[in-house]
């Protein structure tokens, strides 16, 4: 180990070295997923979830973690849940965790950086452990849309007489949308044609079985009082096409015409998992490496047009570990609206082949706090799949902020 830890710093210092084999470099210290699931996406208020509450979901997956892990709970040290809407979602967290299995040794707690909150939950982790706070983490994403966020009242009047970013920060998500066709004239025959695409590629991936590692099946009880074992995301819908699409009414006609509920990210309940620890520590106890975590970060923007978070986000990624767009494999960039997964992938010149290759939450659902890991789950699948190295997962963040982590596949 202290052989490979020279090396590894000696590397720094080399000559000729590519900053993209620099990441792909294997360093003990390395903080890496040894394990990476999730729950199927079922359609809020209707789906699979809807008689689940938020802790109920959460206590499903963290069981399934520990008997998919091959790890004892015991060795896990802190849990970070990421959650959008539920305002108790910490005290979910903890009970949860002591209801699956996991002892009172292990801590947990959760974190809210809008719809990225499962990447912050990640990165959160990651950093943890890297600092030796921590050996092992767990990081989680979850949301249950079909239990009601709390009503939302506006600022002090000393924030609201700031400026008008400020302000903005009240925007609708649908609104903040329609800013960015108007502003960046994304149509919305163009906005309708990427959903087709989304919904194409999700029902191809579905047909095919490749969401089936990337899923865990959970049993729930449903209101009739009979179980149902779920095992399959609701969102595709087969056979969408774009003259489908094209026919569905605005969404936000307050502030305009381009964003519809086909064209828009679907209000969805589900969860992931992604088991953290460094390298090291995974070798020591015998468990599989998928990918080694590289590093994530975040970048503001004006909150009216918070959904091109990731175009500002992805080049800071890239610059801080010296690489382009061309170097990535792999990207799942959120598809919160058409209009700001077209403006994203225009702009930062994404080839579309590389981008959400099984769909995204157009198609498959956007449980708030849950995407930021679900991407990770599914981005590390579909890596899998075709043997790419390099994963991108990147957010939007609602008051005007994105997000992004890198990973090295090594499930080559």
């Amino acid at each position: 180990m202290a052989t490979s830890r020279l090396q590894s710093v000696v590397s720094q210092f080399i000559p000729g070295v590519k900053p993209l084999d620099k990441i792909q470099q294997k360093n003990p210290d390395d903080v890496v997923i040894t394990l990476a699931i999730r729950t199927p996406l079922t359609r809020a208020r209707k789906g699979g979830f809807k008689d689940t509450q938020l802790d109920g979901i959460l206590f499903k997956l963290l069981e399934q973690v520990n008997q998919r892990s091959n790890l004892s709970p015991a060795l896990v040290e802190d849990i970070c849940v990421g959650n959008v809407n539920d305002p108790k979602a910490a005290y979910y967290a903890r009970a949860a965790a002591l209801a699956a299995g996991y002892p009172v040794t292990t801590s947990a707690s959760t974190v809210n950086r809008f719809c990225s909150s499962g990447l912050k939950a990640v990165q959160d982790i990651a950093n943890a452990i890297t600092l030796g706070s921590i050996e092992i983490g767990l990081a989680v994403g979850a949301e249950s849309m079909t239990d009601q966020a709390p009503p939302f009242r506006a600022f002090a009047d000393e924030i609201m007489a700031a400026n008008q970013d400020a302000v903005d920060c009240l925007m609708p998500m649908g609104q903040t949308s329609e800013n960015v066709g108007k502003d960046f004239n994304i149509t919305r025959d163009l906005q309708d044609r990427y959903a087709a695409e989304s919904y194409r590629r999700a029902e191809v991936a579905q047909k095919a079985g490749w969401f089936d590692d990337e899923i865990v099946p959970i049993t729930v009880t449903q209101e009739d009082g009979k179980q149902y074992t779920l095992t399959k995301d609701e969102g595709p819908r087969w056979g969408t096409t774009f003259e489908s699409l094209s026919k569905i009414r605005p969404a936000f006609p307050d502030f305009g015409d381009k964003s519809t509920g086909g064209n828009s990210s679907q209000v969805t309940d589900g969860a992931a998992a992604v088991l953290l620890m460094k390298r090291s520590k995974a070798l020591e106890l015998g468990q599989p490496i998928m990918a080694k975590f590289v590093g994530a970060t975040v970048a503001g923007l004006p909150p009216r047009i918070m959904g091109i978070g990731p175009s500002v986000a992805v080049p800071k990624l890239l610059a801080q570990h010296n690489l382009s767009v061309d170097d990535i494999d792999l990207f799942e960039l959120n598809e919160a609206f058409a209009s700001m997964a077209v403006y994203c992938r225009d702009t930062l010149k994404i080839d579309w082949e590389k981008m959400n290759v099984r769909g995204g939450a157009i198609a498959l659902g956007h449980p708030l706090g849950a995407t930021g890991a679900r991407q990770i789950v599914t981005g590390l699948s579909e890596a899998r799949r075709r043997k790419a190295k390099v994963l991108v997962t990147t957010m939007c963040i609602g008051t005007g902020q994105g997000m992004a982590g890198l990973f090295v596949n090594e499930q080559l």
